[in-house]
């Protein structure tokens, strides 16, 4: 969605409210299952001696698996938004800075690379998430496995030694 800009672009401490919905189809993770409701963003745009800034919150709830376990939970991300907002071409290099296609900015593109750029590399359903065992696929998160740790084949001169 395109949000025209032009009547606040040349008049410092003016602001323009929105809110929007994200389009979930382009958010392709593979951690996330479904979005379990829409992705909602809602701020304003700000005029401040001259500077355009986006501020707001995106609300997402999501139905994901864990990266460690392979279970399903349900996750609830609020990402606070801060962007620079610029009309000026020679600024279009800077990754933090958004800019205006003329008058009006593009608010998908915004949101959208602001969820990205927040998303984790591993979606994990806690923090301290033990993850599966390598030998014998149990849950380590209910407590440990009865599988016996590997035998390193350099020491096995040494166990036969303490066999005997």
């Amino acid at each position: 969605m395109l949000l025209n800009l032009k009547d606040i672009i040349e008049i410092p401490g003016s602001r323009k409210a929105f809110s929007q919905t994200l389009d979930t189809d382009t958010l392709d993770f593979p951690s996330v299952l479904e979005y379990t409701a829409p992705i909602t963003a809602e701020g304003e745009i700000r005029n401040t001696a001259g500077i355009l800034s986006l501020s707001g919150t995106l609300h997402a709830e999501m139905r994901c698996v864990c990266d460690r376990c392979g279970k399903e939970f349900q996750r609830v991300k609020d990402l606070p938004l801060l962007v620079t907002l610029t009309a000026n071409p020679e600024e279009d290099d800077d990754p933090e800075i958004f800019p205006l296609e003329g008058d009006a900015l593009d608010l998908d593109e915004v949101l959208s690379t602001c969820f990205v750029l927040d998303m984790e590399a591993k979606c994990l359903c806690r923090e301290d998430c033990a993850g599966l065992c390598a030998q014998c696929g149990a849950d380590l998160n209910l407590g440990p496995c009865n599988c016996q740790k590997p035998r390193d084949p350099r020491m096995a001169v040494l166990e036969q030694l303490l066999d005997e």
